[in-house]
């Protein structure tokens, strides 16, 4: 993957979103995520109802909206979703992102941070990042980059910092709905 962005997005802009794993093989896709801000160190999109292709060709709508939080040097990237019964988080240990022939892109690294409404949350999927770190080779230092980016994150929800604060991410979520 290579990075042809020469200048920022601009509000509004729709870019596709492309999740990679380790081996190269795409994993999903969405096709609208609406950029929101962008600076040299991260990205904020939104995205409502957008379809979403699996790498087994099957496809869903997503359900509510979802603010989405990507970083240029972090190994994470945080969907805080609205949902009915509260403001949820999905946190993915991922690569960095580029942005590639109008999509947004990065490798999903298996673990997963669920961020609940009550502020509790749960490190998924443990068992999947170890099988695809043996038959994927993940590198040892990968694999370090990878558990302190975990902690980091982990750190900023107990903190309620960045995509954990409240009055930040219900900031976003307006000016998605004022688009």
């Amino acid at each position: 993957m290579t990075n042809d962005k020469k200048e920022l997005h601009n509000l509004g802009d729709k870019l596709e979103t492309h999740c990679y794993k380790h081996n190269g093989k795409i994993h999903r896709i969405w096709e609208e995520s609406i950029v929101l801000e962008e600076t040299d160190d991260y990205l904020i999109c939104a995205n409502d109802k957008t379809k979403v292709i699996e790498n087994d060709g099957r496809s869903h709508c997503t359900k509510e909206p979802a603010i989405v939080f990507f970083y240029k040097k972090n190994w994470f990237n945080v969907v805080a979703q609205f949902k009915e019964y509260g403001l949820f988080y999905y946190c993915n240990i991922a690569s960095p992102y580029i942005i590639d022939e109008g999509a947004i892109k990065y490798i999903d690294y298996d673990l997963d941070l669920r961020v609940f409404p009550d502020g509790g949350y749960r490190v998924l999927d443990k068992n999947e990042y170890k099988y695809h770190k043996k038959i994927m080779g993940y590198s040892e230092d990968l694999d370090f980059i990878l558990n302190k980016e975990l902690e980091k994150l982990i750190n900023l929800k107990k903190n309620n910092e960045g995509p954990f604060n409240f009055n930040l991410v219900n900031y976003y979520l307006e000016k998605y709905k004022s688009l």
